[in-house]
């Protein structure tokens, strides 16, 4: 079976088993297609339990520069026995299929559409290595360097990589070294290297960084001036508040030892968020992660952060439900769940960034709005965002950049005040003045309340005032809807008629689909969505089609949902795109269903 070139673009899949040790490997050869120049975007599809089970990792390299997940697997590393049969069965025809020939590969494996390497991977481990503790472990760095010969690759690229990796254990260096070299040479040996598919270097990734939404939101939360992170470990948000403790441990600390931070880890989701809003009432920048379970618990006290507007800032790192659902799987299915958290009437500001250059700004940005408006802000990533490493922009901070902590009274302003109530509208956008407990020794409430309040923070069961302040509360929603991230509009031209809208990470695949459509003939403009309350741009977008695509990562086309009851939109004038397998959403889901529809 001859093969066309195709140089730099490909999907890889290293099927193993999870607890191996197999994850280093995997990345290292992410990393060294990133040192080569070339776009690539890795995936980790793990299993929930501790070890055992299937674990996949699937890298995807593009020249043009498509980060999104791709369908049909060019190459597969298949070295996990139990998934064998289905790992086959996903490789493309005409796809490569590389194994273990260690033991011989049974018939009910072989596909006549296949080409088969087999490499002896735990052969060529044992024989080269005496301690059997690390046989396992070479074994993955072999197929790593018997997959940079068969590439092409450069295999002084991995050499570099294993240096930097093991630094601090450089007695571990030189056997990492000898295993590259020795899948490399068995597959030159062996195999015409390189394959039809094959990768050059090139210079298409400038100064991008290779990093996950979790890492950038924990450093931005460093930034943002955080002191405070209170959470419940749960799947995938728990990285998160790791990260946020690690970078903290590395500048946050003074010349004596002394930390100037404080992370918690609470007994429940319920006792995190309420520590959160313990810390902000009393005038530390506070935050919690989490994913869709946690936020459903989190629920009552987020309304009372909504009513007795309290700040407070929460990353909810979605993934499948409902109830347990698949915790290590994908989903865009908390929206309605964020924006209307809580019994009553409530609606809460939701961030949602498409990369981790994005997680970084709007996780500083989360702050201000909380403190500004004095409220909950919801930052809507996802395990994909989360999770995987992702080609980004490197993060950038102004060093003159202030903290917006919004109407706060100082101790001269209640002196001077006449007249000072906790929930009282002076300016007219429906946010009042907060005090921060120990401001003045005796003028300022520092009381705050769920129940019902007048404008003095006075109890009270009159329905009317009750009513007034439920008003202003929308008077300030108002006010939020023209401070929150405006809408990326991605392309527009008035004589379209049709357009997508999309957000989060199907961002990725969104505009790829695009660029497949246009070559179809299907012309669309395109809008990404990034906050809500939605501003006028989005109605505007909308407004001006006659049908809008709307792209989501659930089953209940929630996004579609929230832009109907917020804004009356017809339901004809928003089509449905769902996916909500668990997976990554693909370009070619997208354009399929948009033709089909």
């Amino acid at each position: 079976m001859s093969q066309p070139i195709k140089v730099n673009d490909l999907v890889i899949r290293f099927a193993t088993v999870n607890g191996t040790g197999s994850a280093s490997a995997n990345n290292m050869f992410a990393k060294a297609v990133m040192r080569m120049g070339i776009p690539v975007t890795p995936k980790n599809i793990f299993p929930s339990n501790i070890q055992g089970l299937p674990t996949w990792y699937e890298v995807r390299v593009s020249e043009k520069g498509y980060l999104g997940r791709r369908e049909g697997i060019d190459i597969m590393v298949a070295v996990n026995a139990q998934s064998m049969k289905r790992d086959i069965e996903d490789v493309r025809e005409g796809g490569y299929l590389m194994y273990d020939s260690t033991k011989i590969l049974h018939d009910e494996f072989i596909r006549e559409d296949l080409h088969y390497i087999g490499i002896p991977m735990m052969k060529l481990s044992m024989e080269n290595f005496s301690d059997a503790r690390v046989h396992q472990l070479m074994k993955n760095v072999i197929y790593v360097g018997a997959m940079c010969a068969l590439l092409g690759m450069e295999i002084e690229v991995f050499e570099k990589l294993i240096h930097e990796q093991f630094a601090k254990k450089e007695k571990l260096i030189p056997g990492n070294i000898k295993a590259i070299h020795l899948g490399a040479d068995y597959a030159r040996e062996h195999f015409a290297c390189p394959l039809p598919l094959r990768l050059e270097r090139r210079d298409l990734i400038k100064d991008k960084i290779l990093t996950d939404g979790n890492n950038a939101c924990g450093l931005a939360a460093m930034f943002a001036g955080a002191t405070v992170g209170s959470w419940y470990p749960i799947t995938p948000s728990t990285s998160l508040m790791n990260a946020f403790e690690k970078w903290c441990n590395k500048y946050r600390i003074d010349e004596n030892g002394k930390k100037n931070f404080a992370i918690v880890q609470a007994e429940d989701e319920l006792a995190a968020i309420g520590m959160v809003l313990g810390a902000s009432w009393n005038g530390a920048r506070s935050f919690t992660s989490t994913s869709g379970p946690g936020v459903s618990l989190m629920s009552e006290f987020l309304g009372l952060s909504y009513f007795a507007e309290i700040p407070a800032v929460l990353v909810d790192v979605q993934r499948t439900g409902p109830s347990t659902g698949m915790p290590t799987r994908t989903q865009q299915s908390d929206i309605l769940a964020s924006a209307y958290a809580s019994h009553g009437d409530t609606k809460h500001i939701l961030l949602i960034p498409s990369t981790p250059n994005e997680c970084f700004d709007m996780m500083i940005e989360a702050f201000d709005l909380a403190e500004y408006f004095q409220t909950a802000v919801i930052m809507l990533t996802d395990l994909d965002l989360g999770m995987n490493d992702h080609l980004t922009d490197p993060f950038t901070w102004d060093e003159s950049r202030m903290y917006n902590r919004g109407k706060v009274m100082s101790a001269s302003d209640l002196e001077e005040a006449k007249v000072w109530g906790r929930y009282l509208d002076i300016d007219g956008d429906g946010i009042p003045f907060r005090t921060i407990p120990g401001t003045h020794p005796e003028k300022g409430s520092f009381f705050t309340r769920g129940s019902s309040h007048d404008p003095m923070a006075t109890y009270t069961e009159d329905g009317d005032v009750y009513a007034d302040g439920m008003r202003r509360l929308l008077v300030k929603w108002e006010t939020i809807r023209n401070h929150v991230p405006k809408p990326e509009i991605v392309k527009f031209d008035k004589e379209i008629k049709e357009a997508i809208l999309y957000f989060g990470t199907s961002s990725y695949s969104a505009e790829e689909a695009m660029d497949e459509l246009t070559q179809k003939g299907k012309l669309l403009n395109a809008l990404r969505l990034r906050s809500f309350p939605f501003s006028e741009e989005v109605l505007e977008f909308i407004h001006h089609h006659d049908v809008v695509y709307v792209i989501e990562q659930n089953r209940d086309a929630q996004m579609r949902s929230l832009l109907m009851i917020e804004n009356d939109i017809p339901a004809k004038k928003l089509k449905k795109v769902l996916q909500f397998n668990g997976m990554p959403i693909t370009a070619k889901f997208i354009a399929d269903s948009i033709i089909n529809a």
